[in-house]
């Protein structure tokens, strides 16, 4: 398991239709602050502040074919312009369990990433995939 200490960062919360909304900085709009946006933006600001990831290079919820069906992944960080890391968030309350691995590994299909990591803002799992097999990690790689 791997500890994540969050950076202090002044996030920008207001009400919108009578719903708490963040302004997520990577994708530059407001959006409805629930548990799993919570932690997505708290890891988004982990990696840019603590790991120094060039936040031009991270991809936030954007959408991606697995075969006829359309999905969303939450982030995805890239590197010598092909994807590098995959991390998907779920919010507290929600176990990382065989389900989230599975997911993860839905969009591995797809991203070809060399690195996933999955997150509920108290757990947080990573692995390096080398030959085609899973390596538990203690840390986020630096990014160089």
């Amino acid at each position: 398991m791997i500890v994540l200490p969050y950076p202090s960062y002044p996030f920008k919360i207001k009400a919108i239709n009578g719903k708490d909304q963040i302004f997520d900085p990577f994708r530059k709009i407001w959006v409805v602050l629930t548990p799993e946006e919570w932690v997505r933006q708290n890891l988004l600001q982990y990696l840019v502040q603590t790991l120094h990831y060039p936040s031009s290079l991270i991809a936030v919820e954007k959408e991606i074919k697995l075969g006829e069906l359309s999905k969303r992944f939450d982030i995805v960080v890239y590197k010598n312009e092909l994807p590098w890391m995959i991390i998907e968030c779920k919010e507290a309350k929600v176990a990382l369990n065989q389900k989230t691995m599975e997911q993860i590994l839905q969009y591995q299909q797809v991203l070809t990433a060399q690195y996933l990591f999955m997150s509920n803002g108290h757990e947080t799992m990573g692995a390096k995939i080398e030959s085609g097999k899973l390596h538990a990690l203690q840390n986020f790689p630096d990014y160089l």
